[in-house]
């Protein structure tokens, strides 16, 4: 059943993995950037991307794979505004498990609507924790599982900004409101599901969380 807490928007953030940043290589001091970033880099996972535990992801047409980007979800619980990174766990209401799927792509450089932002791309559930049940979120560990085989693990000390520095990283320049959740961030690796595919994605503390992957409409599966 869908969760009635995530009623805001939902917020990526790419490159907050130190895996994910080191991959990049020297490309990261090349044009555009042309150095690592100095903030959060964002973006939005629209109120279409959004499906509940146990939905199905359809593939694009013409695409026979999506990456698999297992995100802890922190829900906000109120209004934060430049709030201080010492503060932080007062504005979390809880956590869970996101799905954050999408047509792989090589470019982190321009807004990558057409592949983040399908329909049903965002599976979150099956529930929200809450803060205190979730324990330090910032030592969590995340697998993967694909048709029931391990294919990514790793863990939330490997975040390049902890969860409370970055939500205070981004309110210092946006307002996040009661209901809206941030992704603290995708692993490097991100495992790559087919037509047919079973995914679970679980995070330590928080949940697990299940979806499946079909055949774009007309084609085989």
């Amino acid at each position: 059943m869908w969760q009635p807490a995530i009623t805001g928007t939902v917020y990526g953030t790419l490159l907050n993995f130190k895996g994910a940043l080191a991959a990049l290589g020297d490309s990261v001091n090349a044009a555009p950037y042309q150095a690592p970033p100095a903030g959060p880099i964002l973006y939005i996972k629209p109120a279409n991307t959004l499906a509940a535990h146990g939905s199905e992801v359809t593939l694009a047409p013409g695409e026979d794979t999506v990456e698999i980007g297992a995100a802890l979800g922190i829900v906000i619980g109120r209004r934060a505004t430049r709030i201080d990174a010492a503060r932080a766990a007062d504005y979390i209401a809880g956590y869970t498990v996101v799905s954050d799927v999408s047509v792989p792509h090589a470019s982190y450089y321009r807004p990558a609507v057409r592949h983040k932002c399908r329909d049903g791309y965002c599976p979150v559930g099956p529930w929200v924790t809450a803060r205190e049940q979730a324990g330090n979120p910032d030592a969590l560990t995340m697998v993967v599982r694909i048709n029931g085989e391990e294919r990514q693990r790793n863990h939330t000390g490997n975040l390049l900004r902890p969860v409370a520095q970055l939500l205070a990283d981004v309110t210092a320049f946006m307002s996040l409101e009661a209901g809206d959740v941030l992704l603290a961030g995708v692993p490097e690796g991100a495992p790559l599901a087919r037509a047919g595919d079973s995914v679970e994605i679980e995070i330590e503390n928080v949940g697990r969380l299940r979806h499946r992957v079909v055949a774009a409409f007309g084609e085989p599966a």
